[in-house]
């Protein structure tokens, strides 16, 4: 095996995975997915066809009066996905603007931990959020999970939700490090003593599960949508989650991958919308983006912080300290505007 390569065995990478999840809850160590090919893999373990199964045949939002959006949002590394800073920013940035929980719901216990000093107990309510009459569902988008619903972060018929037992950084070719060299399957390649190269195994892998997420998000999609007013997802350029809804066109406009090379040839990328087109306004946009850079910029010089080019770069790829860009209070204005703009059409 190659010098380094021992990091990356599973059972070197489990303190790692257990220390993304916040106690009350526990990692399953059997839902640790470092690659592509264990992804696929993944696919076929019984609590995560369980869940798909689920989410695409069962699953609808409560019935309820008056209008109702969708939002989909990212997952993240740290579980549940709403103790992470980017879920915590989003989350803020409704509460702030208006949107209230619509239920009481029991945080686990000690889960509040994971909040800063003052951050109110409301952003670890997992129920549909309110403003006027428009429900609000939050919707997260996961690799290996495809979609799950911001009620079930927690638990799942009766027990810890496999939403927050899992460590998927699998899919994320440039980590560099989301590769399974103990398998004979592999055929990634070392580039240095902690880097790793996807090969052609690896990339026939990765389409194979990002085309059967796309078609279980697709399936959900079209039995759901007659039960929303909008659909629309919040999720960053260039990412795995945008792509898994992009179709061919916004692939193009957006400059996703649209195909990898596998042993055997090129094999294309599918999205959801390819098979229901139109059904999601996919944001930000990139002139969301740039407005959000030219706010941030601003308010850089007025702090008295360093407003170069490229320290606005570096704080807005951080997103300020709230993970990716898409936890910039900058970036949520145009998340909050743009759903005061859909309230006021509905």
């Amino acid at each position: 095996m190659p010098e380094g390569a021992e990091l990356l065995l599973p059972e070197n990478r489990l303190e790692d995975s257990q220390r993304k999840i916040r106690a009350p809850f526990e990692l399953d160590s059997s839902l640790c997915i470092y690659s592509p090919q264990a992804n696929r893999d993944a696919l076929q373990h019984p609590r995560v066809s369980a869940w798909l199964e689920f989410v695409s045949e069962e699953w609808e939002p409560p019935a309820s009066e008056g209008h109702r959006i969708a939002l989909f949002v990212p997952c993240t590394k740290y579980k549940p996905y709403n103790t992470s800073r980017e879920h915590r920013a989003i989350n803020g940035a409704l509460l702030a603007a208006g949107w209230e929980p619509t239920e009481s719901h029991e945080i686990p216990e000690g889960l509040e931990e994971a909040l800063d000093p003052g951050e109110s107990l409301d952003l670890l309510n997992v129920g549909p959020l309110r403003k006027g009459n428009v429900l609000l569902d939050r919707i997260v988008m996961s690799e290996p999970l495809a979609l799950v619903p911001y009620p079930y972060i927690y638990y799942w018929r009766g027990e810890q939700s496999p939403a927050t037992s899992y460590d998927d950084p699998g899919l994320f070719e440039a980590r560099g490090t989301s590769v399974s060299p103990e398998r004979d399957d592999s055929t990634a390649v070392q580039v240095s003593k902690s880097r790793w190269r996807w090969g052609p195994n690896e990339r026939e892998a990765f389409v194979s599960v990002h085309n059967y997420l796309a078609d279980i998000i697709a399936k959900t999609l079209e039995r759901v949508e007659p039960l929303y007013d909008v659909l629309a997802a919040w999720v960053s350029p260039g990412l795995t989650h945008r792509s898994f809804l992009a179709d061919s066109a916004f692939r193009k406009e957006d400059g996703l991958a649209a195909s990898k090379r596998g042993p055997d040839g090129t094999l294309p990328l599918r999205g959801a919308l390819d098979s229901f087109s139109g059904a999601v306004e996919i944001m930000p946009t990139h002139e969301q983006l740039e407005e959000a850079r030219r706010q941030l910029a601003a308010r850089l010089r007025r702090e008295g912080r360093d407003a170069s080019k490229g320290s606005v770069r570096a704080v807005y790829a951080r997103g300020d300290g709230n993970d990716t860009p898409l936890g910039l209070p900058e970036s949520l204005q145009q998340l909050t505007g743009w759903l005061d703009d859909t309230i006021s059409r509905l």
